[in-house]
């Protein structure tokens, strides 16, 4: 559900060159078409375009692909998708290397600094951070006062690596104002767990804006799964289960993400077991 940063980027590229830039009509002819997608599962629009040049990139298409520097570092025209909050990454890279994940092998397995806040922020009153692992960078203490200074929402979108934190940081997070944090419990291990549970205490917000991702469908149980799900219930998180392979998976798996994701059911229905989808009510 997230605007295309990428394409926003090449739009103020063009924009800026003083081309005319526009979502490509079927009829009309162009210099140039860009094409983007993320998953390698989404099909390409069965629409024939006419161009000179056709340009496809993302993650979806291969992980060779990037931008030229002087478009990766340009601040995106949000007005292409007419959106009112500001999205970007200040580091790339991960050093977990997890086998389900691409960003190891797309970014690389450091996390280094990439971007200054200012690149792709200019006063919107929220901030969508995109980093897979910003705790992981070195640079991560003055990222997060450039975050606190900024004085506006934060959305920490993708898992903060809970393994790379420490008091310091867990008291900087309450400084900022903070829309929600993402972490993640992907593995059936329990130095996560164990992090989580040490922390929680430390970190001063409602459990609602302190969001777990759980990733099912990979190299776990339903009976894995939901342990870190009730686990994650009695620490007051909000656990948010992450399917691999959706389309393949069973009939139980996507229960229980929709019994874990729509909080509603989530939140009125204690357990898994007594969950039944019949009029989303719950039988106890």
């Amino acid at each position: 559900n997230f605007p295309n940063l990428a394409l926003m980027k090449i739009s103020a590229y063009h924009k800026a060159r003083g081309d005319q830039v526009e979502w490509a009509i079927p009829m009309l002819k162009y210099d140039i078409v860009y094409q983007s997608k993320v998953f390698d599962f989404t099909h390409d629009e069965n629409i024939s375009i006419q161009c000179d040049q056709l340009i496809k990139g993302g993650t979806g298409y291969d992980l060779d692909n990037k931008l030229p520097k002087e478009i990766e570092g340009i601040y995106p025209d949000y007005s292409l998708y007419n959106v009112k909050k500001a999205y970007g990454f200040l580091t790339r890279g991960c050093p977990r290397n997890c086998s389900f994940c691409i960003v190891g092998k797309k970014e690389g397995l450091i996390s280094v600094q990439v971007a200054e806040l200012r690149q792709f922020w200019k006063e919107q009153n929220e901030i969508k951070l995109l980093d897979p692992n910003i705790t992981a960078s070195k640079e991560c203490d003055r990222l997060f006062k450039d975050l606190i200074d900024s004085k506006v929402w934060i959305d920490f979108t993708q898992g903060i690596d809970i393994r790379f934190m420490t008091e310091k940081r867990a008291e900087m997070l309450n400084e900022m104002k903070i829309k929600m944090i993402h972490f993640a419990w992907d593995n059936y291990e329990f130095n996560t767990y164990e992090k989580l549970k040490k922390f929680r205490p430390l970190l001063k917000f409602d459990g609602r804006k302190l969001r777990v991702y759980v990733l099912t469908n990979f190299n776990t149980t339903i009976e894995q799964d939901l342990e870190r799900i009730y686990k994650l219930k009695e620490l007051d998180y909000d656990p948010y289960v992450m399917v691999y392979d959706k389309q393949n998976a069973s009939k139980k798996i996507r229960e229980l993400q929709r019994w874990v994701n729509n909080k509603f059911i989530f939140r009125s229905c204690e357990r898994f077991e007594d969950y039944k989808k019949v009029d989303v009510k719950c039988q106890l």
